[in-house]
């Protein structure tokens, strides 16, 4: 069978330039996670835009959503609160800057409060 990929041309408007070559954008850039001694945290309260709830936001992580997500889930855990993990961001609900400090800085993290 020939190799047919004019399904992922679907919404390629036609050219009649005879050297056109078609790229394909799929290549993602793969995000490798830094080590804990080279990430540098930043920790700090916030309390705009969530109806004056504070939540503590963990920022500048370096690495993949999946590494992220994992730390996260160990800091929820450990703080006993709800939370998300998206965008290089942790949210933990409520003001838990000191006991994510200290959780961090004993999985070898840089980090430092705001």
């Amino acid at each position: 069978m020939k190799d047919n990929d004019w399904k992922q041309r679907l919404n390629i408007v036609y050219s009649t330039n005879p050297d056109m070559q078609y790229e394909t954008a799929d290549e993602e850039e793969i995000v490798e996670t830094l080590p804990p001694e080279k990430q540098k945290l930043r920790v700090m309260l916030d309390k705009k835009n969530r109806k004056g709830k504070e939540v503590t936001l963990i920022t500048d992580f370096v690495g993949t959503d999946d590494d992220l997500k994992e730390l996260a889930r160990m800091l929820k855990t450990k703080c006993g609160v709800g939370g998300s993990a998206r965008g290089g961001e942790i949210l933990i609900q409520g003001d838990f800057r000191q006991r994510v400090k200290d959780l961090l800085t004993a999985k070898g993290y840089k980090v430092r409060i705001i």
